[in-house]
């Protein structure tokens, strides 16, 4: 294979997992608290000896998430809430602290709010937060206050990773962070409300067609370069 086909062959490597980013995210265009990613193309440089000149080869193996806030979807939900501003929930899971902008919860049966996986929901200071089973009326304030009939028990925490670097997507609309984070002072939390995927499907359509078509034209490059090389070999051996 000569040099023509290993750089097309890299950038299609690229494309083909920008098409599976792509897809997935027009699948979360509906998914609350979802968050649009990217694909991250780089340039790889390979020496190819000392008479001969050095390769540029494609490399798209890094993912970029876009924090870009979604619009919001009122639901009435006493207990749906949606961040406006920079921020994320903390949930405990098995595999550790979690963070999410999805904010659908529920009281499990234990009294705790957790969210459709079964995660809990922690407050301010890192504990679950547990709803009094006997109030008639759950309030909060935009400081994620929570109030029953009027008597406040606990606070939602919001917080952020110090480097955002240090934050990638753990699966879903759920993200790992490796390093410290530190809470947001100037929160807002809304009641009733939750965060639409910041996917535009539109936009993503575009971009699906774009790759599929840059793909294809790779395709077609690598086999007028294996006709080619076919040619000559023949052309050679007569």
């Amino acid at each position: 294979m000569d040099n023509a086909s290993y750089v097309t062959l890299t950038r299609m490597s690229g494309l083909r997992r920008e098409l599976q980013v792509v897809a997935n995210n027009i699948a979360n265009a509906t998914t609350t608290g979802f968050r649009r990613e990217g694909t991250v193309f780089s340039e790889f440089v390979v020496g190819a000896g000392r008479n001969e000149p050095s390769l540029s080869m494609a490399l798209g193996n890094t993912r970029q998430t876009y924090q870009i806030q979604g619009g919001f979807a009122q639901t009435n939900g006493t207990f749906d809430m949606a961040i406006e501003g920079e921020g994320f929930f903390q949930l405990e899971t098995a595999q550790g602290l979690r963070l999410t902008r999805a904010g659908m919860f529920t009281p499990n049966h234990a009294s705790e709010l957790v969210n459709s996986d079964g995660h809990r929901l922690l407050d301010a200071g890192g504990a679950p937060i547990f709803v009094p089973p006997d109030a008639r009326e759950i309030s909060m304030a935009r400081d994620g206050t929570l109030s029953a009939d009027g008597q406040p028990f606990a606070q939602v925490g919001l917080v952020r990773p110090v480097d955002p670097t240090t934050m990638s997507r753990a699966a879903g609309t759920l993200f790992v962070v490796d390093g410290p984070t530190e809470p947001v002072e100037t929160q807002g939390i809304l009641q009733g409300f939750l965060e639409e995927s910041n996917v535009n499907p539109i936009l993503e359509m575009t971009r699906l067609i774009e790759v599929q078509r840059a793909y294809e034209r790779g395709h077609k490059l690598l086999e007028s370069e294996d006709e080619r090389i076919r040619n000559v070999i023949q052309t050679l051996g007569r």
